[in-house]
């Protein structure tokens, strides 16, 4: 998720209205649970300010993982917590609360979901209606069925957490699973929606979700000249300028000012605080809070970090001339994004020069700046 995720964790990027943990915690106590355990490290302070001690009158409590041995050691951290069966849900992904609601039900249980491309995933195969195993990454892939990271533990799971593992030396949430499909059945419950948000476009398309769940709502302070077309929520605080138009689905969140004359597209989400200027075009993009679109800039299905500066007149291409999916260096590898239509992925506080052009999959790190009429054709 770099460079997004440089100076804060992944399961607090926005996601609509709230952080990407947070819907994860929502589908948790949609599901009936008595109790929030947060399995925290160094971004514990910042997921507790968010959190607190009770979220949707649920009551929420915290648990420090001291090491990286793996996803069982996570949950492990939360032993002093459980008491009875358990639901684990991965805080960077995201659920629909039904679903999750019957994988409650059906505990012990695991939450599987279809995919184009298991071979990316654990893959699930089934016997006589029940989880039998799970292959991770397998280069010929049994089935379609993958682990969506949802769990339904038996009580008795809780003491399996800590047994020593394999060769792989670390202990993972499938030997746990494993061990339970030794002793009882485990019930496979597909899941209507679910999305494992890890990269930058994964992000993007998590907002496109939500912010076409949302309906239609306009709190904020809505100038008489300006269009709003369709499921467009307007914040309480939030200001829209004469003369802009705004389609949705989309949402302008408290203290955001857009405008005049701006164009917000389809399937937007605008910041808290963030500012599009005068005759500036935002499509199917992400800006985080603070984030500031100068006038008569264009940008399209980007991400854009918290208190960036867009220098008047930039604009983000999201083709590629050969209409190929845009890709994305991940860890000094170009992985395709899936989609024909991508822009860029802009760090917090990164500061861009009137009339620059961002190329199609670049990526600015935080902090990052470009000079006046720069075109940025690679990572910087």
């Amino acid at each position: 998720m770099r460079p997004l995720s440089a100076e804060r964790p992944k399961p607090m990027l926005p996601v609509a209205d709230r952080p990407l943990a947070a819907h994860a915690a929502d589908a948790a106590v949609a599901a009936g649970v008595d109790e929030l355990v947060l399995v925290v490290g160094y971004e514990g302070e910042t997921l507790r300010s968010y959190f607190g001690d009770s979220y949707r009158s649920t009551p929420v409590e915290y648990a420090v993982q001291e090491s990286t041995d793996g996803t069982a050691d996570a949950v492990a951290a939360a032993a002093d917590h459980l008491d009875g069966p358990f639901l684990v849900l991965n805080g960077d992904s995201i659920y629909d609360p039904d679903s999750v609601a019957r994988l409650v039900e059906s505990g012990p249980s695991l939450g599987v979901h279809e995919v184009d491309r298991p071979s990316n995933y654990g893959v699930v195969t089934l016997a006589d209606g029940t989880v039998e195993s799970i292959v991770e990454k397998p280069d010929e892939p049994p089935t379609n069925l993958v682990n969506a990271g949802a769990y339904v533990f038996p009580a008795a799971a809780r003491d399996w957490l800590s047994v020593p593992t394999s060769d792989r030396g670390e202990r993972e949430l499938t030997d746990v699973l494993a061990t339970t499909i030794e002793r009882t059945a485990v019930t496979p419950v597909e899941l209507a929606e679910w999305l494992d948000v890890g990269r930058p476009w994964e992000l993007l398309a998590a907002n496109e979700r939500r912010i076409g769940q949302q309906g239609r709502r306009l709190d904020g302070d809505v100038s008489e000249s300006a269009r709003i077309v369709g499921d467009v929520v307007v914040e309480d605080g939030a200001t829209v300028g004469e003369g802009v138009v705004v389609e949705g689905p989309a949402r302008i969140r408290a203290g955001a000012n857009v405008g005049p004359n701006a164009y917000v597209r389809a399937t937007t989400l605008v910041g808290r605080g963030a500012t599009v200027g005068h005759a500036a075009e935002v499509k199917n993009s992400l800006l985080m809070a603070g984030a500031n679109v100068a006038h008569l800039s264009s940008i399209s299905d980007s991400v854009i970090g918290r208190d960036v500066d867009v220098g008047a007149g930039m604009t983000v291409a999201n083709l590629r001339h050969d209409e190929e999916p845009v890709r994305l260096d991940v860890k000094g590898e170009p992985v395709s994004t899936g989609r024909r239509e991508f822009g860029a992925v802009v760090g917090d506080r990164a500061k861009t020069g009137i009339d620059t052009s961002l190329s199609a999959g670049v990526k600015l790190s935080a902090g990052a700046t470009t000079a006046p009429g720069e075109t940025v054709v690679r990572d910087r």
